[in-house]
């Protein structure tokens, strides 16, 4: 009888090899971006879809890791897709499958994460040797990324902010609007982590020292602390909520008061009503997707707050006249590029047209939902003119029966940089910076304040 060859059971095969430790998180990432940058899928989208299906495969620390890689990814992505092109004589393979996908978030490691050189091209080359189609190229990929190790420092150097990390249409459309020095302004802050803000119920100072953050002029709290917000203090017991510092401002321009009838039209996830029902006001929170109002409807119970929550489109929400509306409108959300670097990548110029024919229709109808008297609040999370000043320029032309109120810096915690001449909010990334980048910052954001008149 024939001996059974080594590692050969009868009647049954061998049981495959798990997986090197931190591969399946680099897969993960590397399909995140791909779809980012080939089916324009929001990377929060397609992560949380991946890391869904993998939670038994992933532990949090590789789930962390692979939004880390992904994310760092595309807020680099054209430092590396330079670095890549210049190390890749003969350009990408045309049938490499997931190839490129694997360079690019191998690149990001090697380039801007902690990871060990070995560790990051080693599982690379797995990477690719463990799809059909890019199979054949594991040589390429090992060679290529050895020569970005190798040469990190010479790349980081020639690394330009603007011109290799920013879209070129961005770039172009922020210099007409804010000019050379404010663009590239912005563009270094993209490059950074984003802030972690916490909106309180009271005494931020008091919250800051808790935490071990740092209470802004606005009535914010920052932190710089990679704790999962969930473990934070005061987070069970509802005490507080994650809003950027700059987003938190517009509620504040209606000056809730208790007792004040407030719709908050397009109002998932939530943040902004928040702030309206935690100063008293009688909110309605109204927003055409049921499942992100369960999300509103969540946070409120954790917060121990109270609202109306009505499932409608807004254009066809209709009330008795409000004390107050605020509209936080869609938006192309190029503001927000810093806390979502995918947003620079997966929008284009043609996806403003609709955008603005939207908010115009949804700012007549906020307008029209106010009593005589009463105050309007549009914002947006856009860095785009056309979605901010000029919706507000010609809502007044539209519009003879209101006015613009102008904001006072020290409704803003005196923050006179971030008004317009008249008067309107606009935040911009570079706002509010300091020595420590984690703490330094705002989103980009537009708000303007209307009467209605009586």
């Amino acid at each position: 009888m024939a001996r059974q060859s080594r590692g050969f059971h009868a009647g049954r095969p061998e049981t495959p090899a798990p997986p090197p430790p931190g591969l399946a998180a680099r897969v993960v990432a590397a399909r995140a971006v791909a779809e980012a940058l080939t089916a324009s899928r929001p990377l929060d989208e397609r992560l949380a879809a991946d890391l869904t299906q993998s939670r038994g495969a992933l532990d949090a620390r590789d789930r962390a890791l692979a939004r880390s890689i992904a994310t760092v990814s595309l807020r680099r992505l054209g430092t590396i897709r330079k670095a890549l092109a210049r190390r890749l004589e003969k350009g990408l393979p045309r049938r490499g499958g997931a190839l490129e996908w694997t360079l690019v978030v191998a690149a990001a490691q090697l380039l801007f994460l902690d990871t060990p050189d070995h560790a990051a091209v080693d599982l690379a080359v797995k990477a690719t040797r463990a799809e059909p189609a890019s199979a054949p190229f594991a040589a390429l990929a090992n060679a290529v990324l050895r020569a970005i190790a190798r040469d990190r420092d010479e790349i980081l150097a020639a690394s330009d902010p603007l011109e290799d990390d920013t879209p070129a249409w961005l770039a172009q459309r922020w210099r007409s609007a804010y000019g050379e020095t404010v663009t590239r302004a912005i563009a270094l802050a993209h490059r950074s982590e984003p802030t972690l803000d916490l909106s309180v119920k009271s005494d931020p100072a008091g919250w800051a020292e808790r935490l071990g953050g740092l209470a802004l002029p606005t009535g914010s709290v920052r932190l710089d602390s990679h704790v999962p917000v969930a473990e934070l203090e005061g987070y069970a017991e509802g005490e507080w909520w994650v809003q950027d510092a700059a987003a938190a401002l517009a509620a504040k321009l209606l000056r809730p008061a208790p007792g004040m009838r407030i719709v908050d039209l397009c109002a998932a996830p939530g943040g902004k009503a928040a702030e309206l029902a935690a100063a008293g006001a009688d909110v309605t929170a109204v927003d055409r997707s049921a499942e992100r109002l369960k999300v509103l409807a969540a946070n409120f119970s954790r917060l121990r707050l109270r609202s109306e929550v009505v499932v409608a489109d807004a254009l066809t929400f209709e009330a008795p006249p409000f004390d107050a509306v605020l509209l936080d409108a869609p938006c192309s959300a190029t503001g927000t590029i810093r806390r979502h670097p995918d947003v620079a990548w997966i929008k284009r110029p043609g996806d403003l047209a609709p955008l603005v024919k939207l908010q115009t229709e949804l700012l007549d109808k906020a307008i029209a939902l106010a009593r005589l008297g009463g105050a309007i609040v549009y914002c947006v999370c856009s860095l785009e003119p056309e979605e901010g000043e000029a919706q507000i320029t010609a809502a007044l032309r539209r519009n003879p029966d209101i006015r613009r109120l102008a904001v006072a810096a020290e409704e803003i915690g005196g923050l006179a940089e971030c008004l317009t001449p008249s008067g309107d909010l606009r935040t911009l990334p570079c706002h509010l910076w300091g020595d420590n980048p984690r703490r330094s910052g705002l989103d980009g954001f537009f708000a303007a304040r209307l009467i209605k008149a009586g």
